[in-house]
């Protein structure tokens, strides 16, 4: 039931984190993969790492905050492989931090045009294919920022909720096509994106003590649970929010 042997499936963020740990999963799980983000040397990276570990991914440039450049990625992946089966919805970015009463419109509006716009522009452009075929697999990743304020992370706390919500909706108006769309909310987990909360060990040792499971997660940890939703198994799940954080917001 975990199988995406033929599936093709679209990673923005993909060429690193949680992103790539996701497109590595799938293309074990047989799935084709086509990973996306801004920088052609990480994703030159990331496709050579999968090669190493013997699977291929294709990489496409994309600014997930312009809809021609995501559409140049989804035509890629129909003309290649003839559909697209599943999306995730990774990229992210956070230009800001600090009181949320101190930041500018374009924190606004960078945060949201990539961290919403873009995932909604993202399905759109996926969306005429899934409906024809029947079928389809949406997941948005959002964080536990979208149930819980991060401090100094006030815009991309909001933007995190406001990906909840457009997942809700999404679901509501696909579930009668077959199309499933749900939302993971990662917690405190080792990437780039959070490094300066785990390179301190005094700091990743204040930061472990509030989590249950007595570590920060890693990548991997967040890829097991995208399987699940990108595969058979979740076929009657939609319109939902699964927390992968060891407890943290328990």
């Amino acid at each position: 039931m975990l199988s995406l042997k033929n599936k093709s499936v679209i990673i923005s963020g993909g060429s690193k984190g949680i992103g790539k740990a996701i497109a590595f999963t799938f293309a074990k799980a047989g799935a084709n993969v086509v990973i996306c983000s801004r920088k052609k040397d990480n994703l030159e990276a990331a496709v050579a790492e999968a090669e190493s570990k013997g699977f291929y991914i294709d990489a496409v440039e994309c600014n997930t905050s312009d809809s021609k450049s995501i559409n140049k990625v989804v035509d890629f992946t129909i003309h290649k492989f003839s559909t697209v089966d599943i999306l995730v919805n990774n990229a992210a970015a956070n230009p800001y931090y600090g009181p949320i009463l101190n930041s500018e419109d374009s924190h606004w509006d960078k945060i949201y045009d990539v961290n919403v716009k873009g995932y909604f522009n993202f399905v759109k452009a996926c969306s005429e294919v899934m409906i024809n075929q029947k079928s389809g697999k949406i997941i948005n990743v959002a964080s536990i920022a979208a149930k819980t304020p991060l401090e100094g992370l006030g815009v991309y706390n909001i933007s995190k909720a406001s990906v909840v919500m457009l997942t809700k909706v999404l679901a509501k108006e696909l579930g009668s096509k077959n199309i499933q769309v749900n939302t993971l909310a990662p917690g405190l987990i080792k990437t780039d994106f959070s490094k300066a909360l785990w390179e301190n060990e005094e700091t990743y040792n204040q930061i472990v003590k509030t989590i249950p499971k007595g570590k920060m997660g890693v990548p991997e940890d967040v890829a097991g649970m995208a399987l699940y939703l990108a595969s058979s198994a979740s076929d009657f799940i939609t319109g939902s929010l699964f927390t992968v954080d060891g407890g943290l917001t328990t």
